[in-house]
C-alpha cells in the first residue's frame, strides 16, 4: 500500500478525488449492484402496491409517485441497507401512507423472500398537501377512482430485527 501522500499517483486520481465529498466516495465504494437492481424491483412492488391502496372503506385511489420521490427512496433505502449483513436483501418493508393525522398501513413487502429478514424499514409516505380539498370525497360513500399524487417528503424508520439497537428515524 502506498501513503496518501505518496507523488507516485497520476494526476487523474487527483483531480477524480478532488471532486468527490468523503460521503460520496462511501457510497461509491458500498455500491452493490445487486442490490440496486433489487431496490429496482422492490420499488416496482411499491409501486403496485400503492396502485392498489385503499384508503376508505370502499374506496380505492391510484396513488402515483413522482419521480424525484422515487429516486429519493431509492437513494435512502440503499444508504439504509448498506451497513446491513446480507444488504437491501434483508429487509423487510411496511408501507404507509399518510394523510392529515391518519396512516394507513398499505402492505407489508419482504425485499427478498427468500432471506430471513434482518431488518425493517416503515416507509410513511405523504399526499400532497395541495391536494387535500380535491381529495375530501374519497372518504365520503359511494365508488370512487381517482389517481393522487404523493408529496416528495416522507419518513423512513428502521429497526434491527437482531440487535436491540434504538429506532433509527430518517426525516426527508
Amino acid at each position: 500500500c502506498e501513503s496518501l501522500g505518496s507523488a507516485s499517483g497520476s494526476e487523474g486520481d487527483a483531480e477524480y478525488a478532488e471532486g468527490i465529498s468523503l460521503p460520496d466516495m462511501d457510497l461509491e465504494l458500498l455500491h452493490d449492484p445487486e442490490d440496486e437492481l433489487l431496490c429496482a424491483n422492490l420499488l416496482d412492488v411499491v409501486q403496485a402496491a400503492l396502485g392498489r391502496a385503499p384508503l376508505g372503506a370502499r374506496r380505492c385511489s391510484r396513488l402515483l409517485m413522482p419521480a424525484q420521490l422515487q429516486a429519493q427512496v431509492r437513494t435512502e433505502l440503499l444508504r439504509l441497507a448498506c451497513s446491513e449483513p446480507c444488504g437491501l436483501r434483508g429487509a423487510l418493508l411496511d408501507l404507509c401512507v399518510e394523510h392529515g393525522k391518519a396512516c394507513h398501513d398499505v402492505g407489508r413487502i419482504a425485499a427478498d423472500p427468500a432471506v430471513v429478514p434482518t431488518f425493517q424499514l416503515t416507509l410513511v409516505l405523504r399526499l400532497d398537501s395541495r391536494l387535500w380539498p380535491k381529495i375530501q370525497g374519497l372518504f365520503a360513500s359511494g365508488p370512487a377512482f381517482a389517481p393522487l399524487k404523493l408529496s416528495t417528503g416522507f419518513r423512513v424508520m428502521k429497526k434491527k430485527l437482531y440487535s436491540s439497537e434504538q429506532l433509527l428515524i430518517e426525516e426527508c
